[in-house]
């Protein structure tokens, strides 16, 4: 049976340069912002739950462990929420009880307290129902299940956990409270307490005529050996792959499944019938696309420094533990990190990534230590409420509950990685992130759920909490206003702080020679404020910057200035070649004080911005924009429709334009100032 594999022909990402022999010290750019924010509406928190007995790692103590969100297929409208810890929730509009306890049926085998995959870890309802009755779950088993109970495909010997899949069925499908039989499909052992089975499902766009209909997908980790040893490159292995069983058939080896004809492996010597896909180290979500051609995506977290979006198609591998992301990963480097691909690449026939982000490990973090990050699988939004959505991919980061997304015409196999950028976050009409939601600084805990009509949820185990997404909003959106300045060159137009510095040759506007710091605040040493016009509430401010000192010199800038009241009283968007220092390449505020950064893109523990605004000598066309209502503030370099930088701050709702530098010269042109004149 034929196999099909992607070969990736070229590596067309922005990607650190390492010596050979070096792994590369930063694989991905960190993802820019999308200027877009989803509104958040919350819709239920489940009840509090712990693991029995209480466990060591605090990772695991949480409100509680929810960490899926699907509707029954029955029409009725329910949602169905599974808690890691127990217990499976029915929401029927609004309304929240217990659908069944789990770990009371599964008993004192049931184990939850180690391991951040232990428990009740997935439920999936069969697309029909509403007639069988029929749904399937994963847990995880210890104790004497040990012992008693021998897995039905080839496990490890030193085990210590077993994931089981169970089929239950209902007696009646329409039900609040579940009650019937249930029986055993699948049993695997797993060497460590991580990466077992994962996500279960079925194709939901599989019609009754395809091959996919009524097939399970099975999520099975590679038990945490595969970062030293191939066991995911295993074709007679389960652990590190996804397989695909009939849970109606019997021909499986227990009796108690059958392996699809349609699998790719089924007729090749010493592989699994059931496995469907292989090479992963902790496939831990997937999805499949509502619209287009239906892909099945996996979100794939990886070892220490790069998680991974892929397609995933019959008879793929996704190269783990020969490869991470679309980098070649070494076992047993003490860097734990990537390197380049060798040369002779193309024979393996690895299935790369269509999307990804790194880990931005921090320099004093220990190599091979936890970096604190995993990729959460999502869904690409084909709903009807939000068209501003529609086409992208919408995942995260589930640690610090970052939402990303990628455009789905965008994440092609053989194709560069399609660019992930992060979304903001809106609830109770207000910006805020999901750290500040959650009233955790250090974990989120992030997932996502999808109900029937294509519409979006987040989830946090940190409080419990499950929010629907009811909107998307364009940051700093505002109507600027109708009074409007262009083409204000001429010296009569300006006030400089120090005028024999400036020069006004006509269509630019010149700063020739640098300032030298003043007494007072630190702030920009020299600038010229636009007399021309009013003072603006909201404006927007577009024009060409030229930044004239050489590139050999390190901390080169311009600055454009915006609600300037007085000297010691403004804001500035400070456009630098530099961005690892905290006065470079950001929004800044000067209140009778020194300048004090404001921008969402500076992350002081790795002291990084925004990337470089401005790093040669040629023209670049600058928008800043400034909602004095929300205090939204973006900046925009080079047309892009994503903003460079973003701030919210309402220390001053109006005041004046202007253009200079700290210490640097350059010069502008092409000015179209346009807001809300305001009388102060």
């Amino acid at each position: 049976m034929a196999v099909t594999t992607f070969v990736l022909s070229a590596l067309f990402v922005p990607i650190a340069s390492a010596q050979p022999g070096a792994p590369i010290a930063d694989p991905l750019p960190t993802p820019g912002t999308s200027g877009i924010g989803l509104e958040l509406t919350e819709v239920a928190q489940l009840p509090e739950s712990r693991p029995v007995p209480p466990p060591t790692d605090a990772r695991l103590r949480r409100h509680n462990r929810i960490n899926h969100l699907g509707e029954v297929p029955d029409g009725s409208g329910r949602l169905f929420v599974p808690d890691m810890n127990g217990k499976l929730y029915l929401l029927d509009n609004g309304v929240q009880h217990a659908y069944l306890d789990l770990g009371a049926a599964v008993g004192p085998d049931f184990h939850t307290h180690r391991g951040l995959g232990s428990g009740f870890g997935f439920a999936a309802f069969h697309p029909n129902f509403k007639r069988n009755g029929k749904f399937y779950t994963v847990h995880t088993e210890t104790g004497a299940a040990l012992t008693t109970k021998k897995p039905d495909l080839p496990s490890p010997a030193d085990m210590q956990v077993h994931g089981v899949i169970t089929e239950w069925t209902a007696s009646d499908p329409r039900a609040d409270v579940f009650s019937g039989t249930r029986r055993e499909i699948l049993r695997v052992g797993y060497a460590t307490f991580i990466h077992g089975f994962q996500e279960i499902g079925f194709n939901p766009t599989a019609r009754w005529w395809n091959e996919d209909h009524g097939l399970l997908y099975i999520a099975s980790g590679d038990g945490g050996i595969g970062v030293s040893s191939t066991v995911p490159q295993d074709l007679g292995l389960p652990q590190g792959k996804i397989l695909r069983i009939d849970p109606a058939g019997r021909n499986g080896v227990n009796g108690q499944y059958s392996i699809p004809r349609s699998n790719p492996f089924l007729s090749r010597a010493g592989a699994l019938g059931e496995i469907y896909a292989y090479g992963m180290r902790d496939p831990y979500r997937f999805s499949w696309d509502a619209g287009g051609s239906h892909r099945m995506f996996l979100g794939h977290i990886g070892e220490k420094a790069v998680d991974s979006v892929y397609e995933v198609r019959k008879g793929a591998n996704l190269g783990w533990s020969e490869r991470e992301g679309i980098w070649e990963f070494r076992r047993g480097d003490p860097s734990c990190g990537v390197f380049p691909l060798p040369a002779d690449d193309a024979k393996y026939g690895y299935t790369y990534p269509v999307a990804a982000f790194d880990h931005n490990r921090l320099a004093s973090s220990r190599p091979c230590a936890d970096s604190g990050n995993a990729l959460m699988g999502g869904f690409v939004y084909r709903g009807s409420k939000i068209p501003s959505l529609r086409g992208k991919y919408i995942y995260g980061e589930g640690v610090k509950g970052l939402i990303y997304y990628a455009e789905e015409r965008e994440m092609r196999l053989g194709r560069p990685m399609a660019a992930t950028r992060e979304m903001m976050v809106y609830a109770y009409g207000r910006l805020t992130t999901l750290k500040a939601l959650v009233n955790d600084p250090n974990r989120v805990d992030l997932r996502f759920g999808q109900d029937a009509a294509g519409e979006l949820y987040v989830l946090a185990k940190a409080n419990g909490k499950i929010w629907k997404v009811t909107g998307a909003r364009t940051f700093a959106s505002c109507r600027a206003g109708h009074d409007f300045v262009a083409g204000a060159t001429s010296a009569r137009w300006w006030e400089p702080v120090t005028p024999a510095l400036w020069q006004f040759p006509g269509r630019e506007v010149v700063l020739a020679q640098p300032g030298i710091a003043r007494p007072g605040p630190r702030r920009p040493f020299e600038y010229a404020v636009l007399k021309k016009g009013p003072a603006f509430g909201s404006v927007q401010f577009d024009a060409s910057v030229r930044l004239d000192t050489p590139v050999s010199e390190f901390n080169r800038d311009v600055i454009i200035v915006f609600g300037h009241r007085s000297d010691s009283e403004f804001y500035y968007a400070h456009l630098s070649s530099d961005n690892k220092i905290y006065p470079h390449n950001g929004i800044f505020v000067v209140n009778h004080a020194d300048r004090l950064r404001l921008d969402h893109q500076w992350d002081a523990a790795r002291s990084v911005g925004a990337p470089p605004a401005v790093s040669d000598t040629a023209w670049h066309r600058v928008r800043v924009k400034h909602c004095s209502g929300t205090g939204e503030i973006a900046v925009y370099v080079d047309g892009s429709p994503y903003p460079l930088m973003t701030a919210v701050d309402k220390t001053f709702s109006s005041g004046r334009v202007g253009f200079g530098s700290f210490d640097n010269i350059g010069r502008l042109r092409d000015l179209r100032v346009r807001g809300t004149g305001v009388d102060r």
